[in-house]
């Protein structure tokens, strides 16, 4: 059993999960992503907050431009809060690559104002392949796609932990 967790950034200060579901109503629509160092997977959730779908992947160029490409698409889908998946290690310690998102997301808060949740996201990626190869995805479309999926993944479990 996985047992996740949830660290809210918001300009720097940090709130509970039960804060975050005050500031956000059930109609509320969240933004996804799955950051790696290369390729940035982006999900949308509906705007009744049940089904994560993935959205695009963006290619990483630089920090600046990621936020960019963040605000452009909080603008157009009305997104109301982020949820960044975290890669804490698999006995739940922060290594160096979830200190990286740490310090990302930091930066990305400030610059975009809305709430961003960061989210475990221990084997997104690894169910995001093995769920497009039960729904018999060939190979080359699973890993050109696993980016976004990773992003829904991780956005799904932050869903249904808000719902509940």
């Amino acid at each position: 059993m996985i047992i996740r967790s949830i660290i809210i950034i918001e300009k720097y200060n940090m709130i509970t999960i039960q804060e975050l579901k005050t500031k956000i109503d059930q109609k509320t629509r969240l933004l996804g992503i799955d950051m790696g160092s290369k390729k940035i997977g982006i999900s949308i959730c509906d705007d009744k907050r049940l089904i994560a779908t993935p959205f695009q992947t963006i290619s990483f160029i630089s920090l600046n431009n990621l936020i960019e490409d963040i605000k452009k698409l909080i603008k157009e889908n009305n997104i109301k809060a982020v949820v960044i998946g975290d890669p804490i290690n698999m006995d739940g310690s922060h290594g160096k690559a979830s200190q990286s998102i740490k310090d990302k997301s930091a930066i990305i808060s400030k610059k975009i104002e809305i709430p961003t949740v960061l989210w475990d996201e221990r084997l997104s990626t690894v169910g995001a392949f093995n769920l497009s190869s039960e729904l018999d995805v060939n190979i080359s479309k699973r890993t050109k796609n696993i980016d976004k999926n990773a992003a829904t993944f991780i956005l799904q479990g932050a869903i249904d932990y808000l719902n509940n």
